[in-house]
């Protein structure tokens, strides 16, 4: 992608996308040479990218306090605006526009600089970029919207508000309206948002709301433009979590809000589209800082493994411990893989990365999460001592205790891992039914090379097409009882989004040297012990338990086994399950926090930098 160009001009909508490489492997065709990596060594970028990520790294090396934010609960102001200076706010918005115009590879680079310096700030990031303001404007935003939205996202923060309080993964059960005054063709919008992520900081919000249709009670989901310091906007609560302190994450009401016309983002009813497609933009940033934290999971499980000793050597030599750094190892290479060949097939023209993105963040959000609880475990009881307390008895503060909190929410945010194998699954299934079934080429190690990654390549085609069989037979059987298979769906999913790290793996390998580099034997490494996974997850589509633990859990529903539940006093407060609150004014005070610029508002282009704007 050129630094002009947009999502818009990269694919022709009235084209159809050609399919990925995901769609092809649960169809069991393994086409690795669609994941093929330009000539050069990949971890290069262009000149200006690298500029900027060194600019980035120094700056939160040098000016961020993680302690601080981890400790106060927030990114100070100064931090902030030292982001906007050095255009980290709008590193794939288009030059003309006011942005850096750098490419999706560099946006997950600097993901990794930023969620390792404190993921507090590559969330704030990740929101407004990923699926903030900026992706719709430019998917769906008209001349006009980019003209006025674009320039401002550079220096202004924006927030996706979609989530209530009765919605989690089904957004149909929304309950924000907006409804249309044509007598000053505006929209008038009600309602209460929760975990607007950056919603307590935001500039700008795109609101998802339910637009009534005439004659029906059924609403058109819409998306709009809502500036957030509007009569009406009240952050009536800001969220904490187990993790991810410093997260301006917190609820939103809308009461009576006006917004004019010109900021609806597409049609009426397009807004379920509008949201979705740029999730499907954005969504291998969970991905990047999943890879991230599995890189620096292996610098400090390394270092520790040599400097600790045991029983007269270094505990990293111990057969136990040697396990675990052979995983840490194998997988922080298998995901920076994954980031880096998406990124790259992302960005080319016409290509549907959409079920390659969300095996990805299925993998890496569960991947990170073991890595992280692999650490925890080599560190021992300083693992589970948080970094403060470590530096107050004289040792450094090693916040592995924080990873392990944070990384926890990659299996929820953005799509939790249940209803993304679900969604996953039904997509697939969906596939089936209506690809052409085509005859599939028998492969082996020769067609791939031959040696130790060749031969993974065709485990990866032999297992894919047996995952296609599987899927087949589902795809031909009863529409009904699906809902009932859902692990049985689920394992099939796990066990692709593996055969996907081992290809990504082999084919990163191979242009960082080939197999008898050290990428290769990493590729290896990993390819072995995904393998292993892989015939476990096979094994347990016929040999399990999922009919007996749906009648187990049938049990516990209907409260026979509440007399296990005696002896045990319950810590939780009064209150319903699920708040449902009541459109109408805030009753209590606006906790929209706006951040101050720290230095003289500049108006002048910065070398290689955004355009200031005051605001």
């Amino acid at each position: 992608m050129t630094a002009e160009q947009t999502p818009e001009q990269q694919a022709d909508r009235t084209t159809a996308p050609r399919p990925g490489f995901a769609a092809g492997l649960f169809l069991g065709r393994a086409a690795t040479d669609l994941l093929t990596l330009p000539e050069g060594d990949p971890r290069r970028l262009a000149e200006a990218e690298e500029r900027f990520l060194s600019r980035l790294r120094a700056f939160c090396e040098k000016e961020v306090d993680s302690a601080a934010i981890e400790r106060d609960d927030r990114i100070p102001d100064d931090v902030v605006e030292g982001l906007k200076d050095l255009g980290a706010l709008s590193i794939k918005i288009p030059r003309r526009y006011g942005g850096l115009g750098l490419s999706s590879v560099c946006y997950h680079r600097a993901l990794m600089i930023t969620s390792t310096t404190h993921p507090a700030l590559s969330e704030l990031l990740a929101a407004h970029q990923a699926i903030g303001l900026a992706q719709p404007v430019l998917l769906f935003g008209t001349d006009e919207q980019k003209r006025e939205f674009l320039p401002r996202c550079v220096r202004e923060i924006s927030a996706f508000a979609l989530t209530e309080a009765d919605i989690g993964n089904d957004p149909y059960r929304m309950r924000t309206t907006a409804v249309h005054d044509p007598a000053t063709d505006s929209y008038v919008l009600d309602g209460v948002k929760m975990w607007t992520t950056n919603g307590v900081v935001a500039d700008l919000l795109v609101v998802l709301a339910l637009v009534p249709a005439p004659g029906s009670d059924d609403g058109r989901m819409t998306a709009f433009v809502v500036e957030s310091d509007s009569p009406g906007v009240t952050v009536e609560h800001r969220s904490s979590f187990l993790g991810l302190r410093g997260l301006e994450n917190g609820c939103v009401r809308l009461h009576r809000v006006v917004v004019p016309a010109r900021n609806r983002i597409g049609a009426e009813g397009e807004g379920l589209t509008v949201a979705l497609r740029a999730q499907d933009t954005g969504r291998l940033s969970l991905p990047a800082v999943c890879a991230a934290a599995a890189k620096w999971s292996l610098r400090i499980a390394r270092q520790w493994s040599a400097a600790r000793v045991q029983f007269g050597r270094p505990i990293g030599r111990h057969d136990a411990v040697a396990g675990k750094l052979s995983f840490i190892a194998a997988t922080a290479f298998a995901l920076e893989a994954m980031v880096e060949v998406i990124g790259r097939r992302a960005e080319r023209a016409g290509t549907d990365t959409r079920l390659d993105a969300e095996l990805a963040k299925l993998f890496a959000s569960e991947q990170a999460c073991a890595v992280a609880d692999e650490l925890v475990q080599i560190r021992g009881g300083r693992g589970y001592e948080t970094a403060e307390s470590a530096v107050g008895r004289g040792e450094r503060g090693i916040p592995v205790e924080q990873l392990l909190r944070d990384t926890r929410a990659g299996r929820i945010f953005d799509g939790s891992s249940e209803a993304l194998r679900a969604f996953l699954a039904h997509d697939l299934i969906d596939l089936h039914r209506s690809a052409p079934q085509e005859p599939v080429p028998d492969g082996g190690p020769a067609r791939h090379g031959g040696g130790p990654l060749g031969g993974h390549l065709a485990f990866v085609e032999r297992t894919c097409r047996r995952l296609a069989g599987e899927l087949a037979l589902v795809a031909g059987g009863p529409a009904a009882g699906l809902d009932e298979r859902q692990r049985f769906l689920g394992r099939i999913v796990d066990a692709g989004a593996e055969l996907y790290a081992m290809s990504a793996g082999c084919v990163y390998a191979e242009a960082l040297g080939g197999a008898d580099s050290a990428a290769g034997r990493l590729a290896d490494a990993f390819c072995r012990q995904a393998r292993l996974r892989v015939a476990h997850l096979l094994d347990r589509l016929a040999d399990n338990t999922d009919e007996a633990d749906r009648g187990t859990a049938a049990d516990v529903l209907a409260g026979q086994h509440v007399w296990l539940e005696d002896g045990v006093p319950d810590p939780s407060t009064d209150g319903p399950w699920i708040a449902r609150p009541e459109p109408g004014p805030a009753t209590g005070p606006n906790l929209r926090r706006v951040i101050r610029p720290t230095g003289a508002a500049a108006t002048a282009r910065t070398t290689d930098g955004p355009v200031r704007r005051a605001r």
